[in-house]
């Protein structure tokens, strides 16, 4: 039986992106620079870690010699010189560095197009598209209208939102509409409703996502986001890897924000955690019920959203290891003949300038006990990640992209 698990740990970049510099990003390492902050001192916190980052699950598997393979060097406190898995260090030719390019490639799609983002200096949005949104949501007016982070942007105007009824809207630099609002106050099922009108309305601007960012609180103290949130995404151009799974009679099972980033095509069984370790018991779960030529993949968010953007070296650092711990718990799930893949979509380097995702290299980690170990090499897209794991599930090849086995 030949079943496969792919997990992305979201914005673990490993630095090296040839095209860094184009998109301002250009010496941007998110593992690098976590373990050099780390092996420093700067990385510890009372009560969450202390010391040199401790990834040795994660190091065995390669990671350490696939950022090796990016930027030419080790990050600090790692010193393998080999790997129980296969190990590459591949760049993303899509044209983003968001959730959905970085995910399409993963399963086989590069973005051929150029997505449309909104300005940084504010008002970010079109009058047109606001007046339009405020007209068909019944909505009393919008705050925000701006570049933020959520959890910034919540604290300056949820007290506000709570008077007025009025949504924050606001993006970033990645292609995307963002409207937070009160779970209660303003209620989550009006928030998904106001979404999914916004969703249409921003097709014209060829805009990847509009997120739902749902919270609690009574004030800017107490403000926190909830599990709540929702992902609407354009559906990718072409058929993916998920499409073939589909399509050779197996199951395909999203966990995590997954369902959300495609649509909700060729996703046979969608659950949702609340946290990274939620989605990895899921994960877990799915590994002991799928079947032969079944793909599980599985999305843990919060290293980004909860510590790349947030620009908390110390809280990431933590994330990843409080990963690496659980890590052989997925391996003693695995059968004999399955395939473990270990990525990342993005970078979103908690040491540099700025809130938003950095354009990097990511980590391609194979492991199983019939997978060959050995380096990959640097390839020159995510889509290879996605024709390895259709060869070692018999599928037909894809449009982009070669198996690195």
């Amino acid at each position: 039986m030949k079943r496969a698990i792919i997990i992305v740990l979201d914005s673990l970049g490993i630095g090296g992106a040839p095209d860094a510099a184009r998109f301002g990003d250009e010496g941007s390492d998110t593992l690098g620079h976590i373990a050099a902050e780390c092996a420093a001192g700067r990385g510890d916190r009372d009560g969450l870690r202390s010391g040199v980052l401790s990834l040795p699950n994660l190091e065995r598997l390669g990671l350490g010699l696939a950022a090796e393979l990016a930027t030419g060097q080790k990050p600090a406190g790692f010193s393998r010189a080999t790997a129980e898995g296969r190990y590459a260090a591949p760049a993303e030719v899509s044209s983003g560095k968001d959730t959905p390019s970085g995910h399409w490639e993963i399963a086989g799609v590069p973005v051929p197009f150029e997505w449309g983002y909104f300005p940084p200096d504010p008002p970010s949005f079109p009058a047109e598209l606001i007046d339009a949104y405020v007209r068909e949501t019944g909505v009393p007016g919008i705050l925000g209208n701006c570049h933020a982070s959520g959890t910034e942007v919540i604290a300056r105007f949820g007290e506000e939102h709570i008077r007025t009824g009025k949504p924050i809207v606001y993006t970033s630099a990645d292609s995307v509409m963002q409207i937070a609002a009160h779970e209660t106050h303003f209620g989550l099922a009006k928030l998904l409703a106001d979404c999914e009108i916004a969703r249409k309305l921003v097709d014209a601007y060829r805009v990847g996502r509009v997120i739902a960012r749902p919270f609690v609180g009574e004030t800017k103290d107490t403000f926190k986001r909830t599990a709540n949130r929702r992902d609407y995404a354009v559906p990718p151009p072409e058929p993916t890897l998920l499409t073939r799974v589909e399509a050779a009679g197996h199951k395909v099972y999203g966990i995590g924000k997954i369902g959300d980033i495609f649509a909700h095509q060729n996703i046979t069984i969608t659950r949702k955690g609340k946290s990274n370790d939620g989605n990895l018991d899921l994960g877990i779960a799915a590994l002991g019920e799928a079947r032969d030529g079944d793909l599980v993949f599985v999305n843990l968010v919060d290293f980004d959203t909860e510590y790349g953007h947030r620009r908390d070296v110390a809280g990431y650092a933590a994330c990843l290891e409080a990963f690496d711990r659980r890590l052989p718990e997925v391996e003693a799930a695995m059968g004999e003949g399955d395939m473990l893949l270990i990525t990342a979509d993005h970078g979103c380097d908690p040491t540099w300038r700025g809130s938003d995702h950095t354009r990097e290299r990511v980590p391609a980690l194979f492991a199983g006990p019939r997978v060959p170990p050995g380096p990959a090499g640097r390839p020159d897209t995510f889509a290879d990640m996605a024709e390895t794991v259709a060869a070692w599930l018999g599928l037909a090849p894809g449009l982009h992209g070669r198996s690195l086995l």
